[in-house]
């Protein structure tokens, strides 16, 4: 019987980089399952963290994202207490 794989040099391995810091208005729409509309509305609407200026960017911080998320998605100023608190 014949070895199914032919031999070959090992493969190589891909590195894999680690998720980025921070995620613009697209990225996190990709992660919410939404429309970048939906994100700048909800923004708008003081319904998301509060972003970050990167220089002309608007970016989220993506571990706060996380947190938000599994903290059921309260509003901006109930998010500020929220996090207030837990410095404090």
């Amino acid at each position: 019987m014949a070895d199914p794989l032919p031999a070959t040099a090992p493969a190589r391995r891909k590195r894999r980089r680690p998720p980025p810091l921070v995620v613009d208005a697209k990225r996190l729409a990709k992660l919410l399952t939404c429309g970048v509309r939906t994100v700048r509305t909800l923004d708008a609407a003081g319904k998301l963290p509060a972003p970050l200026r990167l220089g002309g960017r608007v970016v989220w911080r993506r571990v706060e994202i996380k947190a938000w998320v599994a903290a059921g998605c309260p509003d901006r100023a109930a998010w500020e207490a929220c996090t207030a608190a837990r410095r404090s």
